[in-house]
């Protein structure tokens, strides 16, 4: 014999029932079958709501018991041919009629005792399996119904009722020992007293029935039917990337459930452990799916970890004290009066020193517990030994559960690791000898992105996800946006990265989607986004909470650069190519710096200095390895380079800026590069990352702009200015030309001082032949003493820069 389970959604209208009876018609070809039928869909929540109306006098529980009935008929008219309705519409309506007695009883009286409750939260489940019982005898005439009260028997612990192993199964057997039909329909989640009470086996307790009568007719396999394809690596809502588990052990599948694996109810496994009696959870809905397999013979050479679950709304208490130091009898106190209080202890962790205990529980039992803890221990209390219990709320319990899991070194390590990266605080860990779990308590709230972390870290090839928040999508951002749609399928295949840009945001406008957006219509879905603000665009990075988030700064903007640590506060990387930041107060400097050691939240700036040269990845280097900067000289404007590059006697210094601007060579404002303010930023910044603590106003700028250019408002008055200048800078190239050298723009730093400016440059110096946009650094250091360590390369440009910070955010990705 075969034991079929089907669970609310498998049964949830006269679609889905019809898909059942088709499953149950395919089975009974060649086996004998007891098919236990849960309540339609939101019928048992209907119940127990009417219930509580009723008892709080509420007379809107009418409402819902008709409702209820409406539900019902409506299944029985789409089900049942006319023929045979009426004879059932009859048995249902007189049982509804006895459901309505005990809700009037519960609103005269106003309560609502235990016993009466199970009795009308049991009605689900008898309804419905007498519904299915009738559709089915229509193309299976060989099947029957029959009473679960009859067969389960419990005590009286009504809510959650103990079953009574030896009665039941005796019943059990003798029934269908002697019973000849192929199919034998039971409803899930009721049982019945020794004085014959209805009782109930707790929510999800249908699947607990299915076992019961497993473990009595010693079943050949026990069939657990629901709406997902088996168990899964962890909850599909949640982890888009879960997977379903082929196979696993008895106790595997024990640990997940318990911990909030809710496609099994947790005592279902032990009526057929014993039995060695295997459970497939399938998939009511694609019934060809090979489901997942419970049983003592899971694949041993499969993934240690078998999958990741978690239970929310959890509270964690803790008792500490010095007086409970080497006292017996501490724990004994403490789990003593939580037994007393029908309170469920779900997880437990005590330090070594004896000195403290840690229990999680349910949020809602949370003050109850407190009271009745404090009260036990008010003598300890009162004299200073223990502190008053200690309640956190709002935390949720994650578990790594795998039966291999002990044979396998460092999994823990991988796993606190991960969620540190992540900054999900651990509140509590607990490990079992056993090692076939391992537990933490989180905050609720980094739920999602611990369990996403954990997945990937665990079950994804190692594949490692990136959440871009992106400002700025002018010439540069535009580019780096072309270059991810681009990568992104290398990305993935080969560095096991996969990027995603779950927001873009520009001055006007900004759009979100935290699955990642179609980056082909990234400027229609901006287009359509709502108005840009920035304090909205911080919270939703905050709200969406992703794992593996960076906020990339594409722009110039010196309010943007100002939030930067709100960002790195929340574990959210900052990718930027604006210098305004690291070029502002050294304090706010290092402090950035510090936010981004503290909260594990890379900050990088490579594109500060050099676009997509990699000068300061050189630099970070070289001080790591213990080298020390000595001297640094410098080209480090690519848009100033090419300006006086191209400055002629036939192509004057007006039209060349003005190219340079249409090249995305120059910042918006290009009096910024002109003035030397650029070029001093970002000598700052490698002088800083060299070490040493310096100011702006510690820089020289030897400007080469007269006095009226620099004191312009606008960019047209800025370029008027230089064309009523022009013989100034005419009188610059000539002065070169007599001195056979080149015009070049040059930082240097030596000594602890810094200057910039326009320098004559003679034909034997390596700055000479510079052409175009380049960039040239050279680092003197202890190490490179006679001759500088040299980069070279273009440094400037709108696709050098994107390609730049692309480069930080796959160095991110390669953390």
């Amino acid at each position: 014999m075969i034991v079929l389970k089907f669970g609310g959604t498998s049964v949830a209208n006269a679609q889905n029932i019809q898909k059942v009876i088709q499953i149950v018609n395919q089975k009974a070809k060649e086996n004998q079958l007891a098919v236990v039928v849960s309540a339609l869909s939101g019928v048992t929540d209907m119940l127990l709501n009417g219930s509580k109306k009723a008892a709080s006098k509420d007379e809107t529980y009418k409402v819902t018991l008709e409702e209820i009935k409406q539900k019902h008929f409506a299944a029985i008219t789409d089900l049942v041919e006319t023929a045979h309705q009426n004879a059932l519409l009859i048995k249902i309506n007189s049982q509804i009629n006895q459901l309505q007695t005990l809700l009037d009883g519960c609103f005269l009286l106003g309560e609502l005792s235990p016993r009466t409750a199970d009795a009308i939260a049991g009605f689900g489940e008898l309804l419905s399996s007498q519904i299915f019982a009738t559709a089915l005898q229509q193309s299976l005439p060989n099947s029957t119904f029959k009473d679960s009260r009859e067969l389960i028997k419990t005590n009286s612990n009504f809510g959650k009722a103990v079953v009574d192993f030896a009665v039941s199964n005796t019943l059990i057997a003798d029934y269908f020992r002697s019973n000849t039909s192929q199919v034998v329909v039971l409803p899930g989640f009721i049982a019945s007293s020794e004085d014959g009470n209805t009782t109930t086996l707790g929510r999800g307790g249908s699947d607990y029935s299915a076992a019961i009568i497993a473990n009595g007719v010693k079943a050949a396999s026990l069939e657990i039917w629901t709406d997902v394809n088996g168990m899964f690596t962890a909850n599909p809502k949640i982890v888009k990337q879960a997977q379903p588990i082929e196979s696993i052990s008895y106790q595997e599948a024990m640990e997940l459930s318990h911990f909030g694996a809710k496609v099994l109810y947790p005592p279902t496994i032990q009526p057929v452990l014993n039995a060695a009696i295997p459970i497939w959870i399938k998939n009511t809905f694609e019934p060809e799916a090979y489901g997942t397999l419970i049983s003592n013979s899971p694949d041993a050479n499969a993934n240690p970890i078998k999958g990741i679950s978690h239970i929310d709304n959890i509270a964690l208490l803790t008792l500490e004290g010095s007086g409970m130091i080497g006292v017996a009898g501490s724990s004994k106190r403490l789990f003593e009066v939580l037994s007393r209080e029908n309170i469920n202890v779900i997880f437990i962790t005590q330090a070594s020193s004896e000195h403290s205990i840690c229990i999680g529980i349910q949020n809602q039992e949370a003050q109850k517990a407190k009271t009745a803890i404090d009260t036990t221990f008010e003598l300890e209390i009162a004299q200073n030994k223990i502190d008053p219990c200690i309640v956190e709320k709002d935390l949720c319990i994650v578990a790594l559960v795998g039966e291999s899991m002990k044979n396998h070194q460092g999994l823990s390590g991988k796993m606190f690791s991960t969620l540190g990266k992540n900054n999900v605080n651990i509140r509590a860990i607990a490990q079992g000898a056993s090692e076939r779990n391992i537990s933490v308590v989180i905050n609720e709230n980094d739920v999602k992105k611990a369990l996403n972390t954990l997945h990937e870290r665990f079950f994804e090839d190692n594949t490692k996800q990136l959440n871009l928040f992106v400002m700025g999508v002018g010439n540069v951002g535009e580019k780096f946006i072309d270059q991810i749609h681009q990568q992104k399928k290398f990305l993935k295949e080969n560095l096991k990265i996969n990027l995603r840009v779950v927001a873009i945001s520009n001055s006007r406008k900004m759009f979100f989607d935290e699955e990642g957006m179609q980056l082909k219509d990234w400027k229609s879905l901006l287009e359509n986004g709502e108005i840009a603000n920035v304090n909205a665009f911080i919270s939703k990075a905050k709200e969406l909470n992703l794992r593996n988030s960076i906020f990339v700064d594409i722009t110039a903007n010196g309010d943007i650069a100002s939030i930067y640590d709100q960002f790195l506060k929340q574990n959210i990387a900052v990718v930027t190519c604006n210098k305004i930041a690291c070029s502002s107060q050294y304090d706010n400097y290092k402090y950035l710096k510090s936010l981004s050691r503290k909260y594990n939240a890379p900050f990088l700036f490579e594109t500060n200095v050099g676009a997509g040269l990699p000068i300061i990845d050189t630099l970070k280097h070289l001080i790591a390895s213990g080298d020390k900067v000595n001297r640094i000289n410098a080209v480090l404007s690519g848009s100033l380079n090419f300006i006086f590059n191209n400055f002629s006697e036939t192509y004057n210094f007006h039209d060349v800026v003005k190219e340079a601007g249409v090249q995305g060579f120059t910042e918006p404002d290009p009096k910024i590069d002109l003035s030397g303010v650029d070029v001093a930023r970002k000598i700052l910044i490698l002088i800083r990352e060299s070490g040493y603590p310096m100011e702006m106003e510690d820089i020289t700028n030897n400007s080469f702009l007269p006095i009226e250019c620099m004191e312009t408002t606008t960019n047209e008055d800025f370029f008027n200015s230089l064309t009523q200048h022009s013989k100034h800078f005419e009188n610059l190239l000539a002065e070169a030309k007599s001195k056979d050298s080149r015009l070049k723009f040059v930082a240097s730093f030596e000594n602890g001082k810094a200057s910039v400016g326009l320098q004559f440059i003679p034909s034997d110096s390596p700055f000479y032949n510079l052409e175009g946009k380049d960039n040239i650094v050279q680092f003197y250091t202890d190490r490179y003493v006679d001759q500088p360590l040299l980069i070279k390369g273009a440094g400037a440009g709108a696709a050098v820069t994107a390609s730049g910070i692309f480069a930080d955010v796959i160095r991110i990705g390669n953390v």
